[in-house]
């Protein structure tokens, strides 16, 4: 099912105007914007669900604590006791087909015998605080972009009422988070062979200044539009212990900072280029910048977006299921993760396609990503390249964080469908605190000053 966004997206284009020979979309109206008040969430998805019934009714999200859970532990699945409604396989696959990726699709044409997605009920457990639903509705009036960069908007979903692709990937990358938080993960490149390598053992703290509640009509005066700030600091694999990285994303891209201390060089280097195909420290550079959590960075220039729909579509989502076992080794099956701890519901997701803008470069030609309407998020993408073979199938799990409330994610990464290898990041298993929020971070930390005092060989 397909809903009429080519008409939205025209209706947009029609208010569009050029500053600086860049369409700059305006904020839509007044009326409009009274939609998330009535037949939208306040986060802008639909608030019925489909004629189905496959697809509940939004009634707030989920916002009490999950059962057994503890503040800074391991987070449980509040699911825990569902069995799959039905699982698809390559057997399987063409009935379902109109609501599977074509990254899905060749996975289970791929690896037959092991890869399968079990369906589960659906849950719209998407939820945000109040402030956080009262500033998306002045950001729906008052945000705009131009030269794809957002302006007006703090504190909330900045264009909930999307007319654009590249206002759809704002919105996942302005997503509802906590204000502070940290994490302790694992990350593995895992062979073609069936190898899994660890690459990544790191801690992080991470602020997110765009969610500072008191500053609900702009950014911190100091910020200077920094939305995001996190601070990685490696304890293994051995060869890259003491490694770090800290990075300030900005909604202007040319104002993005990221700095890394290598420890071969016992100092820190400010990186020239911190977005797009260029490699991923966290990721020991096998993942781009622009790989991490299905999209990650502000700078969307090298690309054309589109909106092609709205379409309902199977994609992991409630994925607190993927952190109950407390081994790694768990999770990773031989040539993707296991099947049994991965969950999938049927949701309305946004469908953008990137394509390489004229002039630029970059490995990958084409993307199609997959957006969630509750949330934002982006929970799944599939990635062409130059030669027009499909490439990579990425994708990240939203969870369940009702302190905050909101979905918040972690755990992503990529099968390479030509190679046959893929990266499975932000694994929380092996860990006791899984995602805890935190008190704001001091501000000094997301310097190189501090990174520099953090190396530790």
């Amino acid at each position: 099912m397909i809903s009429p966004t080519r008409t939205v997206l025209a209706a947009g284009l029609a208010c569009a105007f050029l500053v600086g020979g860049h369409a700059a979309l305006a904020a839509v109206s007044a009326q409009e914007a009274e939609k998330l008040k009535t037949t939208l969430t306040p986060l802008g998805g639909e608030r019925a669900g489909n004629a189905e019934g496959t697809i509940p009714t939004w009634t707030g999200g989920y916002t009490t604590p999950i059962p057994g859970s503890e503040v800074g532990g391991r987070r449980p699945d509040p699911f825990a006791d569902e069995k799959p409604l039905f699982s698809i396989t390559a057997a399987n696959m063409e009935q379902y087909a109109d609501k599977l990726t074509d990254g899905t699709k060749e996975m289970l044409k791929k690896y037959p015998d092991t890869y399968r997605i079990d369906i589960y009920p659906t849950h719209r457990t998407a939820a945000a605080p109040q402030w956080v639903y009262d500033n998306t509705f002045k950001n729906a009036t008052r945000a705009k972009l131009v030269d794809l960069m957002p302006e007006g908007t703090w504190g909330g979903i900045p264009f909930p009422i999307p007319q654009s692709g590249a206002e759809v990937m704002w919105n996942h990358i302005l997503r509802v988070r906590p204000e502070a938080w940290s994490f302790a993960i694992h990350g593995y490149l895992n062979t073609a062979t069936g190898k899994h390598v660890l690459t990544t053992d790191l801690r992080a703290e991470l602020n997110m200044p765009y969610y500072f509640n008191e500053h609900e009509d702009g950014p911190p005066a100091n910020s200077d539009g920094d939305f995001w700030m996190i601070r990685l600091i490696n304890s293994g694999p051995p060869i890259r212990a003491g490694e770090g990285q800290v990075i300030r994303d900005n909604l202007n891209p040319d104002k993005v900072q990221s700095w890394v201390y290598l420890t071969g060089q016992r100092r820190v280097r400010k990186l020239p280029n911190p977005c797009c195909d260029t490699p991923a420290m966290p990721t020991a550079g096998v993942m781009s910048m622009d790989d991490l959590e299905v999209w990650m960075g502000s700078r969307l220039d090298r690309f054309d977006w589109e909106i092609l729909g709205k379409k309902e579509m199977y994609v992991p989502y409630n994925g607190n299921r993927i952190m109950t076992p407390t081994k790694d080794s768990d999770v990773l099956g031989e040539h993707h993760l296991n099947p049994d701890w991965v969950r999938w519901e049927l949701h309305r997701v946004w469908v953008v396609e990137a394509t390489l803008a004229e002039g630029k470069r970059h490995q990958a030609a084409r993307s199609i990503y997959y957006i969630d309407e509750d949330s934002w998020m982006a929970t799944a993408g599939d990635r062409w390249d130059s030669g027009g073979q499909l490439w990579k199938t990425l994708w990240m799990f939203p969870i369940i964080a009702p302190e905050v409330p909101c979905l918040q994610n972690q755990t992503f990464g990529f099968y390479d469908l030509l190679s046959g290898t893929w990266f499975a990041n932000g694994l929380l298993n092996e860990t006791t605190a899984q995602l805890p929020t935190t008190p704001r971070w001091p501000e000094r930390i997301f310097t190189p000053e501090s990174l520099a005092g953090e190396g530790v060989r």
